[in-house]
């Protein structure tokens, strides 16, 4: 297994590209709901995904097939990734794109949490868990605030959406997928979420495709080539390199662009106990991101 580093100002600057890309992805996803159900389209979303990561794989030559062990916990990855987009995809339409990237985004402390107990070399620090702790705080802040409105069965489905992601990340750096390429890694999520998203929403009787407007193919296209597909890539990729915890907790600035954009294009009205919920968040990745005394 390669050894990981500290991220640097490169890696810093591509995570704020990559939580601007997750924050908006939100707003996409329930605009296109109004045509496309939501377990479906998490499905589309997934298999054609997982089509254009083949090909890129393909194209570069990249192994998909070998004896390294990942089967299994690339199968139960890919399980855990299916239902946790199973619970964004019904929750955002249940509650608003703001309350649903807050809740989802408590994930990042779920996981630098299992990352401390469960994998050697992703220690925290006194300072990353103060980090941590405030980040959290803020979180709830923002959690407990009823004022915007939303729904508490769409809340509660971006917190088990937060706890399928952070199994997932952890089960990815405590077993075999840590040392085979991130294409592998994304393709068995991708590639068992669709399987799994499909009968599930034939099972749970979805109305299945409307008639579809272009601002719905834009939103699906976005989904699909930016997210699941470049962004994945990106993101396994850092994950491999860089110190998973550090990264984790400085993707709390996904919450800020989601919430952003759900008040520019989706009309969301979060009240002051938002921004200062905000202010904790970044309070924390500050502490977080502080170099350690040697």
């Amino acid at each position: 297994m390669n050894q990981r580093i500290a991220p640097g100002p490169a890696a810093f600057g591509l995570m704020v590209l990559l939580c601007s890309i997750w924050g908006f992805q939100q707003v996409a996803m329930k605009f296109a709901t109004a045509e496309i159900s939501p377990i479906l389209q998490a499905g589309l979303r997934s298999g054609l995904g997982a089509v254009l990561v083949y090909a890129w794989a393909r194209w570069r030559g990249i192994a998909l097939v070998a004896r390294d062990g990942s089967l299994r916990p690339g199968l139960l990855a890919g399980l855990l990734f299916g239902f946790e987009f199973v619970f964004i995809f019904v929750g955002v339409d249940l509650t608003t794109v703001s309350r649903m990237v807050v809740f989802l985004y408590t994930a990042p402390c779920f996981t630098v949490l299992g990352l401390h107990f469960f994998v050697p070399g992703e220690r925290m620090g006194w300072r990353q868990g103060a980090g941590v702790l405030l980040a959290f705080a803020g979180l709830v802040t923002a959690f407990i605030d009823k004022a915007a409105g939303g729904s508490l069965l769409g809340d509660f489905f971006g917190v088990l959406a937060a706890l399928f992601w952070a199994a997932t990340t952890v089960l990815i750096r405590a077993t075999a997928l840590a040392r085979v390429t991130a294409t592998k890694v994304l393709l068995y999520q991708l590639v068992v979420s669709a399987a799994v998203m499909f009968p599930l929403s034939w099972l749970v009787g979805e109305r299945g495709i409307g008639v579809l407007s272009a601002p719905t193919l834009w939103a699906m296209a976005y989904q699909i080539v930016i997210v699941a597909c470049i962004s994945y890539l990106a993101w396994f990729w850092l994950l491999t390199r860089y110190l998973a915890g550090r990264l984790l907790v400085f993707s709390f600035l996904t919450p800020l662009f989601g919430v952003g954009f759900g008040m520019v294009l989706m009309g969301d009205q979060p009240s002051l106990h938002f921004f200062a919920a905000a202010a904790m968040v970044v309070g924390g990745i500050v502490l977080v991101n502080l170099p350690a005394r040697k």
